[in-house]
C-alpha cells in the first residue's frame, strides 16, 4: 500500500470492542501503518474473546492497552486520550455505544473516549435488528450530537446468517472516512473544487461507440488529493470502472455534450477546475438508430465527424462574465511537440495551469498508475513533475492550485 501524505506521523488510538468484526480491525491497523500512521490500540476484555493483542502487536509492532488498573504509565487513559490526533473505535457494538452515550467510564476504552481531546470516529457492528433497535438509534443520535462522527454500519449478511443494516464497514471504506476526518482543517477547507475524469462515448449505432484510452486514474487521484486538503469536491467522471473516492459528490457522464453541461453547470460557484477527462474532440455527424450491419451499403466503411463542443473554451467565456471558477488547470495529452502544443493551449484557453504529459513515454498517460508531467503556467514553467505515482502528481497539483487560491 501506497503511504499516504494525510497519514504520515498522525497518532490514531484505534478501540476494539467484542464483536467477530474484530478481524477487520487487524486489516485496518495494518493498513493504517503502511499509510504511515502511528496505531495505539485499546481491547477491551470481551474483544479479546474473538481476538489476542498479539495479533495486533504484530501488525503494529506496538503496545497493545487494555488494562484500565495498568501502573506502568502514569494516568494512561489520560495520556492516550491527550495525544491522539483521531480515535476511532471499529468495531464498535450497541454495548460500548450506549455505555458511551451514558457517559460511562468503566474500561480503559470508555474512560480514554471521556479524556480524548480529538475528533472520534464510529464504526458500528452488530447484528440483525440491533442497530435499528429505537435504544440504538437514540445513543447514536446522543453521540454524533455530542460531535462523535459514524461511519456506517454497511448492510450485508452477518454473522448469523441475516441480512440487514449492521455490518462494519470494510478497512479501506473505513481508511477513507479517517482521511475525511483528519482533512477537514486543509489548507482547502471551505473550498469547492470541480474534477472532470474519464473518457467520453460517442455512439456510432446502439452498440458501437467511439472512445479513448483514458482509464480516469490521474483524475480519481486528484480528486482524492482535494479531499485530502479539506475540499468539498464534485467529481464529474466518464464510463470508468475504477472505485470513486468516497467523500466526493459523483456526477457520471458518457457523452462529450453531457460532460460539457455538467462542467459548466458545476463550476458557477466553484474555486476551482481540474479538467483531467480525456474528452473526445470529434463525434459521429450521424447516429444510426439501429446497429450498422456489414451489409448495409448506406453506411459503407466511411465515417463523418464532427467537432464537438470545446469545453475549456467555453468555461472561459463564462468565467469571464461571472469570474468563476477562481483557478482552471487542464491537461493536454501530447505525443510530439508536448511543451509548445501544452503552451499553446494554456494562453488559448485562458487556464492558470495545464499539466503536460507525452503520452509516449513509458510509464505515462492511459491506463498506467504513473505519470510525469510538465506543469506550465503563464509565467513559463512552473515543475517538471519526475516519472512517479499519480497519486504523488496528484498532490503536486492540487499543491499549486491551493497556493493559487490562498494568494500565496
Amino acid at each position: 500500500m501506497e503511504p499516504i501524505t494525510l497519514l504520515q506521523n498522525k497518532r490514531i488510538l484505534l478501540g476494539v470492542t467484542g464483536s467477530v468484526a474484530c478481524y477487520k480491525a487487524i486489516d485496518l491497523a495494518s493498513k493504517l501503518m503502511q499509510a504511515g500512521a502511528e496505531v495505539d490500540v485499546i481491547m477491551t476484555e470481551a474483544a479479546q474473546q474473538f481476538v489476542t493483542p498479539l495479533a495486533f502487536r504484530s501488525v503494529t509492532g506496538r503496545h497493545v492497552f487494555s488494562d484500565m488498573w495498568a501502573t506502568d504509565q502514569h494516568v494512561q487513559h489520560v495520556n492516550l486520550g491527550e495525544t491522539a490526533d483521531l480515535l476511532v473505535i471499529a468495531p464498535a457494538t450497541a454495548h460500548t455505544m450506549a455505555k458511551m452515550a451514558q457517559g460511562m467510564a468503566d474500561n480503559l476504552l470508555t474512560v480514554t473516549a471521556l479524556a480524548a481531546r480529538c475528533p472520534v470516529l464510529i464504526a458500528p457492528a452488530m447484528d440483525g435488528g440491533m442497530f435499528v433497535h429505537p435504544s440504538t438509534q437514540a445513543n447514536v443520535n446522543t453521540l454524533k450530537g455530542w460531535g462523535a462522527i459514524m461511519a456506517g454500519p454497511a448492510t450485508g449478511r452477518m454473522a448469523s446468517g441475516l441480512s440487514g443494516l449492521g455490518r462494519m464497514l470494510e478497512p479501506m471504506a473505513l481508511l477513507a472516512h479517517i482521511r475525511l476526518t483528519l482533512a477537514k482543517q486543509g489548507r482547502l477547507k471551505g473550498r469547492r473544487v470541480v474534477v472532470s475524469t474519464g473518457p467520453t462515448r460517442e455512439a456510432l449505432d446502439p452498440v458501437r461507440f467511439i472512445s479513448n484510452r483514458s482509464t480516469g486514474k490521474q483524475g480519481l487521484a486528484v480528486a482524492q488529493a482535494a479531499l485530502d486538503a479539506g475540499a468539498k469536491v464534485c467529481l464529474i467522471h466518464g464510463p470508468i470502472s475504477e472505485p470513486l473516492p468516497i467523500g466526493v459528490e459523483t456526477v457520471p457522464v458518457e457523452t462529450s455534450a453531457e460532460m460539457a453541461d455538467a462542467v459548466l453547470g458545476a463550476v458557477k460557484d466553484a474555486d476551482a477546475l481540474f479538467m483531467v477527462a480525456a474528452v473526445a474532440d470529434f463525434r459521429p455527424g450521424n447516429q444510426s438508430e439501429q446497429k450498422i450491419k456489414k451489409t448495409d451499403e448506406k453506411w459503407g466503411l466511411a465515417i463523418g465527424l464532427e467537432k464537438t463542443l470545446d469545453i475549456l473554451s467555453a468555461v472561459k467565456e463564462q468565467r469571464e462574465i461571472t469570474g468563476y471558477p477562481r483557478v482552471s488547470l487542464g491537461f493536454a495529452a501530447e505525443t510530439n511537440n508536448a511543451f509548445e502544443y501544452g503552451r499553446d493551449k494554456l494562453l488559448r484557453k485562458g487556464l492558470n495551469f495545464i499539466a503536460v504529459n507525452d503520452v509516449t513515454d513509458e510509464g505515462v498517460g492511459f491506463g498506467v498508475d504513473t505519470n510525469k508531467i510538465l506543469l506550465l503556467s503563464s509565467a513559463g514553467v512552473v515543475e517538471e513533475i519526475p516519472l512517479q505515482s499519480k497519486t504523488a502528481v496528484a498532490e503536486r497539483l492540487v499543491h499549486y492550485v491551493g497556493k493559487t487560491l490562498n494568494g500565496n
